[in-house]
């Protein structure tokens, strides 16, 4: 389907609300309430369910929902009898089949006697899931295309279609089937969702460019959409709470077996930070910080949210991943995205084939093998002003833990390296033993050559000749 799509001129998606229900503002849409003793398989007493949003406000575009089963595929249909609209005085029972907005699945993850939210498919391409003990935070999307530099503007391809196939009595994953459209990419998707303490989904798909139209620029391959407010690295002084975050770093592992970290920041502009490599090995958002004391919100519990991580499956060749961060007011805008954009695109009507594992992972993130950045801090402490611009050049602290490094000694000869990009120098690097974490501190000041260029920054703990560390890759944003 997603191949005859794609050898045709795209057709938006209809949009036609009902007016009195078009009508709606925020809170009456929330007022809309899926009736739970009708969810999909309540009937069945299967192990997972599945319940769905209704339309309106922002969700204008409904999509078709079936279900295969051993009796074949069905249709899922709107019915208005399966919501509780209500103080909205509307008039549902004359609107017909209008369409779903998205759906919910749930599953007993935390508690086997209540059925939680496990992944939500809604709006455009994206969804989101949940492991043991966390709560919604970052979402995954199919796929990006011109989130940058491209010249009409981001392109939101859409799910139009979701087929969930039944599960089995007492299984344990599930899978759902799903069609793609947009203007210049069609795609086809099948997710198998394995729930527990970290959620794994198995990904595959099948991507088809239309013929035409302008170039695509940067296609975003396992594109993962995050929040970063403010945190340790990026400290804000108005705010009782010390970070607000969904994410606090980029991790990447490359082919060459080096791990990278960035710490997100929230710009003043927009800022693209791309790591080209032959092969990615995996890459995620990550939310390291899990401690309650670095948010301080009995709401948000940001220290709840998942880290997404993506492990490639097979040979996605050569590329790069991308790092797209905006600037924010506030925290109910996302401001951070990630994704592999390969090297080279297929030629229209050809399919492009990747699959990847997804881990939607708590207190278990994924880490890498030697040793990792456990926060980075930035400000000035005591320093002395430069004699010439009298001004205090940024100056780094950063916390390095994990197993490399406890195995050593306070007396281990480590040493921080650092370089930087030719728009920056190193003014001072320290590394000693951190007796309250058993790891290593580095102490870092950078000085800027030109304060109106950003100064890209590397550094890394070495033991004699051995890396013990990850490799903390930082930009200085420019003023």
């Amino acid at each position: 389907m997603a191949r005859q799509r794609a050898a045709q001129p795209y057709r938006p998606a209809p949009s036609s609300l009902p007016a009195d229900l078009a009508r709606l503002d925020y809170d009456g849409v929330r007022d809309i309430r899926f009736r739970t003793d009708h969810a999909t398989w309540r009937d069945r007493s299967l192990p997972f369910e599945v319940q769905y949003f209704h339309l309106g406000l922002y969700q204008t575009q409904p999509v078709r929902i079936h279900e295969i089963s051993d009796e074949g595929p069905r249709d899922l249909p709107y019915r208005s009898s399966d919501y509780d609209f209500g103080a909205n005085r509307l008039q549902p029972q004359r609107w017909g089949d209008i369409g779903h907005a998205g759906f919910r699945v749930h599953y007993a993850l935390n508690n086997p006697a209540y059925k939680d939210e496990l992944v939500v498919f809604l709006g455009a391409s994206y969804f989101r899931a949940l492991g043991a003990g966390q709560q919604y935070g970052l979402s995954a999307r199919a796929l990006a295309i011109d989130t940058v530099g491209g010249d009409r503007g981001e392109e939101f391809p859409r799910f139009t279609d979701f087929w969930l196939v039944r599960p089995a009595p007492g299984a344990t994953e599930i899978t759902i089937l799903a069609l793609l459209d947009s203007p210049r990419a069609t795609g086809a998707w099948r997710f198998v969702i394995r729930p527990g303490r970290t959620t794994a989904m198995d990904v595959q798909a099948r991507v088809y460019l239309r013929e035409g139209g302008t170039p695509i620029r940067t296609l975003g391959i396992a594109p993962l959409t995050s929040m970063f407010l403010f945190g340790e690295n990026q400290p804000r002084a108005t705010d009782f709470r010390p970070e607000v975050h969904d994410s606090d770093g980029l991790m990447v592992a490359t082919d060459t077996g080096e791990w990278l970290w960035r710490p997100l920041q929230n710009p003043r502009q927009l800022s693209v930070s791309s790591f080209a490599m032959r092969q990615p090995r995996g890459f995620g958002l990550m939310q390291r910080d899990r401690r309650f004391a670095s948010y301080e919100d009995i709401e948000a519990r940001y220290e709840r949210r998942p880290s997404a991580w993506v492990r490639p499956v097979g040979d996605w060749g050569p590329g790069r991943v991308e790092l797209v961060q905006l600037p924010t007011p506030d925290e109910t805008h996302d401001n951070i995205v990630a994704y592999w954009v390969p090297e080279r695109l297929p030629a229209p009507g050809q399919p492009l084939d990747f699959a990847y594992e997804l881990l939607w992972q708590g207190d278990d993130g994924q880490r890498p093998p030697a040793s990792w950045v456990a926060q980075t801090r930035t400000g000035y402490g005591y320093t002395r002003l430069d004699a010439q611009t009298q001004e205090r050049q940024p100056h780094f602290i950063l916390d390095f833990t994990g197993p490399a490094l406890e195995r050593l000694g306070p007396d281990a000869p480590v040493e921080v390296v650092v370089s930087t990009n030719e728009h920056g120098d190193v003014l001072e690097a320290l590394a000693y033993p951190n007796p309250e974490t058993q790891g290593w501190r580095a102490s870092l000041r950078i000085d800027r050559i030109d304060p109106r260029r950003p100064v890209e920054v590397r550094a890394f703990l070495q033991h004699r000749q051995d890396t013990v560390s990850e490799t903390w890759t930082h930009v200085i944003l420019p003023e």
